[in-house]
């Protein structure tokens, strides 16, 4: 579950990003065990994500769910007015994990970190011009789904140190092509 980065141009299928080498790793590993699916959408918000829980997660009752989400919700306010209140990020995502807990009490559930690093990208379209502001509300997002995580004793991946240790001012977009979604070498 997820935005683009996990969506990754999936149309009905898995996608060229994570999920997709996420399932060639495993498929190899544990043949015949698993079915994947992937239900990211490009854009999306926690709040889409919410919306869609009951045909896009509970429908599906999944053993194992991934939720990588946050940066949109951040992006899309300095881009376009229209993202979310790290206040209401908290609320929307604590009543996601609540219901899908509810629903599917058997189901693991793993909090991926939303990340950022410096492009022209970030620096503009996605920042309205100022990329400390954006990486700053990516990180608030970031220590709202580690809370999340927490508080409901679920496994949390951190993303965001891993992309800082390898990042090279140099080639700011061998990681992230805009700063934002990641190449083959970041997924």
């Amino acid at each position: 579950q997820g935005d683009s980065i996990t969506d990754c141009s999936r149309g009905n299928g898995l996608g060229t990003g994570y999920a997709f080498l996420t399932t060639a790793q495993l498929g190899y590993e544990c043949p015949d065990e698993y079915n994947f699916i992937n239900r990211g959408i490009s854009g999306n918000r926690i709040v889409d994500v919410y919306a869609r829980i009951k045909a896009d997660i509970i429908n599906l009752k999944p053993d194992y769910m991934s939720l990588l989400i946050g940066v949109n919700d951040s992006a899309q306010e300095f881009a376009h007015k229209n993202g979310v209140s790290t206040a209401k990020f908290e609320k929307i995502y604590s009543m996601l994990i609540e219901e899908i807990l509810d629903a599917l009490p058997n189901i693991k559930i793993m909090l991926l970190e939303p990340f950022v690093l410096y492009n022209k990208d970030t620096d503009g379209v996605y920042s309205d011009g100022c990329y400390e502001n954006l990486r700053h509300d990516v990180e608030t997002k970031a220590a709202v789904a580690k809370k999340i995580s927490e508080k409901y004793s679920l496994p949390f991946i951190p993303l965001q140190e891993k992309f800082d240790s390898v990042y090279n001012p140099e080639n700011p977009n061998y990681w992230l092509f805009d700063g934002v979604h990641p190449t083959a070498a970041g997924h």
